[in-house]
């Protein structure tokens, strides 16, 4: 049977969620799946939402009602698999930590805006992450507020540069953890469109997305 995928995009236009929705749709048909495009949470409350077997998320702040977290929420705890990118996952809602608790992090700050930054890969035997090397970044580097309960595969270490009082500081790039049933990935890479092109944050973001679909 073919694999289902939901992409709900929108919010904050800076982020070009619906340029990223193209690409990743695109990229979603190329590794067999059929994918559904729409561009407003209620989406969400479809009750057949848990017919996906992955949901993509790409829509930065912006607000969301109560019955659609609840629908995404109960989804993804039966066993739809949820995977994203950069703010467009994991700064969306910002005042719903129902939404949080099942990301397993919120962006707070990227000090410098963009700027070149290098990401440290912390489980390289990971399925994920095979074959990938630590290499070099240029965007914004994202500072967050993470779960602890998340399995991190990738980091970045602030230089202090642009805060002081952070400098050393090592942050989680990369996670995937569990939500219910469900398979939850994500990567704070990924600020416009043309990041998508970047061979190791397409590369990651493919695999991720591909691990997070139920199967």
């Amino acid at each position: 049977m073919t694999k289902q995928a939901l992409i709900v995009w929108g919010g904050w236009p800076g982020h070009q969620p619906k340029e990223c929705a193209d690409i990743v749709a695109a990229m979603l048909k190329e590794d067999g799946f059929d994918v559904v495009l729409e561009n407003t949470r209620e989406a969400y409350t479809d009750p057949a939402l848990g017919e996906f077997n992955l949901i993509v998320p790409m829509v930065t702040m912006s607000t969301i009602e109560k019955e659609e977290v609840e629908g995404l929420s109960n989804a993804v705890r039966a066993g739809t698999g949820l995977a994203g990118f950069h703010g467009q996952m994991a700064d969306s809602f910002r005042n719903e930590v129902r939404y949080q608790f099942m990301v397993g992090g919120q962006w707070v700050a990227h000090p410098g805006n963009i700027i070149d930054y290098s990401v440290q890969i912390t489980k390289p035997d990971d399925p994920i992450m095979q074959g990938i090397s630590d290499f070099p970044y240029r965007s914004e580097q994202y500072y967050m507020h993470v779960d602890p309960n998340n399995e991190v595969l990738a980091t970045t270490t602030f230089s202090g540069e642009h805060a002081d009082w952070i400098a050393g500081h090592v942050m989680p790039v990369v996670w995937k953890r569990r939500h219910g049933k469900g398979r939850v990935f994500y990567s704070s890479l990924g600020h416009v469109a043309a990041e998508l092109e970047v061979p190791s944050m397409r590369t990651i973001l493919r695999r991720g997305m591909n691990w997070a679909a139920r199967e």
